[in-house]
């Protein structure tokens, strides 16, 4: 049985920067198990390509709730990256941080080490390297907005005139509305992989396979000691000299901690799987983003006339190839931010953004990009920053290639659908402002302001989307009572085994979630060198 200090569970976006921090001082071995493959694909690194790998079971797991009871019994398409770089290379690149309130949080719940001041040098680092260390990898943050579509400063000036904070600046944290910055580098898409596992690759003590179904973790009493794998329908396990970091993601970790016995011991044994530790914690709190779009007819050339033609596809295709440049080099999620919804908070609590696109159309029962609505159309839509409904991740078998039951719980907490309610007023504020009214060539598809709360309401449970931002599934805290995880990522009870992913998170944080999780592997790098000593 081969043996290395550290096995990592997971080739994404965790599992990447993982790879490369614990490999970087030439002292450990470490195996790193992706279930997907490589992410050299054309699609995968052209930036626009996620709109086609939002549907390619080669790289997407492609899961989807149970029917969800406040939704009118609808189930979610889950998205989820199975490949190297994990989400980070099929995502739609938006970089952002959140708020530092975000994190303040996570220390406040008891998690020490986790507050933005000590976060804050390490999203500092991921971004660019430090001046002792040039040559260390570094993800690419971009600011691109020089290319992005001119209805983005219509779209700062609508927000200005609906008095929202709003400039052509680009923000990597907090509050305000603007371009967004993307994980983009030389017109390609900056994954997780291309920026921390490329590089490691070099190197001797770093072991990567592809096409490893991870099915367990074995244990000497409350001790992880070891992974079994499949891979080209052989079985095998390898031991971890150190630990054992999983970083699957929010429906993957807790997965197979349940299927490895670590779980609700009720639930456990009436699969027939052995209890190792009997932790009902597992699979609980899943938190995520869910918004809507409303659909505006314009009266000028949005992306739809571009990717809605042969000649216009063709001819970003040319721009894209000989330059780099052009729709294809972008993301369609082009300008947003944090505001809030009422003046009388103390922090944002909703998400705003303009793609200037829009694909409300199905084809084959998939929503397609590149074949976007056949008027010139662009979108703006919103989404809570800090839900409260919480879901649960339960696996359904002990066979950790079948996937587990997604119960989301979208607006099951009263509050959220409050929110709804008037978040959805502060986008019929916008709807109503005379620069956005110059803008468009027909009235607003969903007429907010003719519609009474109840409508509005129903309309969101009716059209409504996850903004695939899962986490929260193995969250850390002090108590094990309420918590998974110790606030050094360790499982409680368990000794050699840690969550280095989204999971862990405590709370959602308030943007887009690519960014922190990230951060939280390379700070649990950081703890599990110090421990290592």
């Amino acid at each position: 049985m081969r043996e290395f200090d550290y096995v990592i569970v997971g080739g994404g976006s965790a599992g990447c920067v993982l790879a490369e921090r614990l490999t970087a001082s030439g002292r450990y071995s470490v195996l790193l198990l992706e279930a997907g493959p490589s992410d050299r694909r054309f699609w995968v690194r052209v930036p626009i390509g996620y709109g086609i790998l939002f549907h390619q079971r080669a790289v997407n797991w492609m899961y989807s709730t149970e029917p969800e009871p406040h939704l009118d019994g609808r189930e979610v398409y889950q998205p989820r990256g199975k490949v190297l770089g994990g989400s980070s290379s099929i995502n739609a690149l938006v970089y952002h941080r959140g708020q530092a309130g975000d994190y303040d949080d996570w220390a406040a719940a008891g998690n020490e080490g986790w507050g933005y001041e000590r976060v804050a040098p390490v999203f500092d680092r991921l971004e660019s390297p430090h001046p002792d260390t040039p040559d260390a990898p570094f993800l690419s943050v971009s600011d691109e907005s020089a290319d992005f579509h001119d209805l983005g400063g219509d779209f700062i000036d609508i927000c200005a005139e609906g008095q929202l904070p709003a400039a052509m600046a680009a923000r990597r944290e907090g509050a305000g509305i603007g371009p967004y910055l993307t994980t983009t580098r030389n017109g390609m898409r900056c994954s997780s992989a291309v920026a921390f596992l490329r590089p490691a690759m070099r190197r001797p003590n770093l072991t990567i396979v592809t096409g490893a179904h991870v099915e367990r973790i074995g244990f000497q009493g409350r001790r992880a000691i070891s992974v079994t794998y499949r891979h080209r329908g052989a079985s095998h396990t390898v031991r971890a000299g150190r630990e054992i970091l999983l970083a699957a993601g929010a429906i993957g970790s807790p997965q197979l901690l349940q299927v490895s016995g670590v779980g609700d011991a009720a639930h456990l044994r009436g699969l027939g799987i052995d209890v190792v530790l009997d932790q009902p914690q597992v699979g609980r709190h899943l938190q995520d983003h869910f918004g809507i779009n409303y659909i505006f007819k314009a009266n000028r050339k949005t992306l739809n006339d571009v990717f809605g033609s042969w000649h216009g596809r063709v001819m970003c295709g040319l721009d894209y190839l000989f330059r780099r440049r052009g729709p294809l080099a972008l993301s369609v999620n082009q300008f947003g931010g944090l505001v809030k919804s009422s003046g009388s908070l103390a922090r944002p609590d909703m998400q705003i953004y303009l793609n200037p696109l829009s694909y409300q159309s199905f084809h084959k029962g998939r929503r397609k990009l590149m074949r976007p609505d056949a008027f010139s159309g662009f979108i703006i839509g919103f989404n809570s920053c800090r839900p409260k409904s919480e879901g649960t991740v339960t696996i359904r078998s002990p066979h950790a290639d079948e996937a587990p039951a997604i119960r989301a719980n979208y607006l099951s907490h009263e509050d959220d659908r409050r929110d709804v309610v008037t978040m959805a007023r502060v986008i019929e504020r916008l709807q109503n402002t005379p620069r956005l009214k110059s803008l468009l060539a027909d009235d607003p598809l969903t007429p907010l302001d003719r519609m009474d709360d109840d409508e509005v309401l129903a309309d969101f449970q009716d059209r409504g989307g996850t903004v695939f931002h899962l986490c929260g599934t193995c969250r850390m805290g002090p108590d094990a009572a309420t918590a998974v995880l110790d606030g050094r990522l360790r499982v409680h009870g368990i000794e050699g085994l840690r969550v280095c992913d989204a999971a862990a998170f405590p709370n959602i944080t308030s943007a887009n979630t690519n960014a922190p999780t990230m951060m939280l592997a390379d700070r649990a790098a950081e703890m599990i060198l110090e421990d290592a000593h």
